[in-house]
C-alpha cells in the first residue's frame, strides 16, 4: 500500500515543512527522486536490523540460540515497535520482556496516538512505557515483566534500563534491542558504551521504513503502524547523523562521550551531506529539558 502524509505543524515548532518548497514550486520536483534514494540510505543504515525477522528459527541460524535472555522495547518509537514486541511475545523470543521510557522528546506524539486510539484511556500522566503496556494490554491481552518509567532520553534509557536488570537480578548476556528506527544505531552504540563486556545486542527496530516520490512528493512505501508523518521522520533521520558522528559536536568519545564509537559508512555520509544542501537548516535540536548527565 503506498500512502502520502502531508506536512503539518507539530509542537513545540520542532515540527519542519521539508517539502513546502516542492509544493511551491513544482519545477523543482525533478530533485525529489535523488531526495528519496538519499532519505532510504539513511532509513537502512540507521533502523539497524541484525537480523530478518524475530525468531527462535532465525536467532539459532543467527547466534545459536532460539531465546534470548531479555528483549526491551523503548517508548521512544511509534506505535509499530509494540506491535514487534507482541509478536516476539507470542514467538518467546525470550526470557523477560521489559519496556523502557518514561518522557521524552517524542512522548507527546504517543500521547496523541494513544488517546485517538482509546479516547477512555487515562494518558495525560503515563509514561511511554506505560503506555505501550496499555496498548499491549488492550490490543493483545500481554503484559510486559518489567517497566522502567524515569528515563527522559537515550542515554538514560540505556543506564536505568541495566541498573533495573541489576537490581531484579535478571540474566541479560543476550538482550534485543528494539527502538524507533531512526534512533536504533544510536541505541545500540550507547548500549556498547554501558553494557557490561561479553553481552550480546541484537538490534531489530520497530520497523523498515521506505520513501518513494509519489504525485509529487515523498511517501511511505508502505503503511507503518503510528508512523511518523513525513517532516518529522526527515527531522528525525537527519538529527542523528551529527549525533553518531564522533567529533567535537557528537555524542561519540571524541565528543560528548554519551555512546560508543560509530564508524559511519562514506554512503551514508554522502546521503546526509546530499540532504543538509536543502534541509541543513532544519536539522533537530537537543531539547533541553529531557537532558542529563548522560544523555
Amino acid at each position: 500500500m503506498v500512502y502520502y502524509e502531508k506536512s503539518c505543524d507539530l509542537q513545540e515548532n520542532e515540527g519542519i515543512r521539508f517539502m513546502e518548497r516542492f509544493e511551491e514550486n513544482p519545477s523543482e520536483w525533478d530533485k525529489l527522486e535523488e531526495i528519496a534514494r538519499c532519505v532510504n540510505v539513511l532509513s537502512e543504515y540507521l533502523g539497524q536490523r541484525d537480523v530478518p525477522l524475530l525468531s527462535p528459527e532465525r536467532l539459532m541460524e543467527t547466534y545459536g540460540v532460539r531465546q534470548v535472555d531479555v528483549m526491551v522495547l523503548f517508548g521512544g518509537s511509534v506505535l509499530a515497535g509494540g506491535d514487534v514486541l507482541a509478536e516476539a511475545m507470542r514467538k518467546q523470543v525470550a526470557q523477560k520482556y521489559i519496556i523502557v521510557g518514561g518522557e521524552g522528546h517524542t512522548t507527546s506524539s504517543l500521547r496523541e496516538e494513544m488517546h485517538r486510539l482509546y479516547p477512555d484511556g487515562k494518558f495525560a500522566r503515563m509514561s511511554e512505557a506505560e503506555m505501550f503496556s496499555f496498548y499491549l494490554a488492550r490490543r493483545y491481552g500481554l503484559q510486559p515483566d518489567e517497566m522502567e518509567c524515569k528515563s527522559t532520553n537515550c542515554g538514560n534509557n540505556i543506564t536505568n534500563l541495566l541498573e533495573l536488570l541489576r537490581e531484579r537480578e535478571f540474566p541479560f548476556s543476550t538482550v534485543i534491542l528494539c527502538q524507533d528506527a531512526a534512533m536504533q544505531r544510536r541505541m545500540d552504540a550507547g548500549f556498547r558504551k554501558y553494557a557490561p563486556s561479553g553481552v550480546r545486542a541484537i538490534n531489530f527496530a520497530a520497523y523498515s521504513a521506505r520513501v518513494r516520490v509519489w504525485k509529487g512528493k515523498l511517501a511511505y512505501v508502505q503503511e507503518i503502524h503510528g508512523m511518523w508523518d513525513i517532516d518529522r521522520y526527515m527531522e528525525l533521520l537527519m538529527g542523528e547523523i551529527p549525533r553518531l558522528r564522533d567529533d567535537a559536536g557528537g555524542y561519540g568519545p571524541r565528543g560528548r562521550g554519551y555512546v560508543a564509537h560509530v564508524e559511519i559508512p562514506g554512503k551514508v555520509m554522502e546521503a546526509f551531506e546530499e540532504l543538509e544542501k536543502e534541509f541543513g537548516a532544519k536539522i533537530r535540536i537537543a531539547d533541553a529539558r529531557y537532558a542529563s548527565a548522560k544523555a
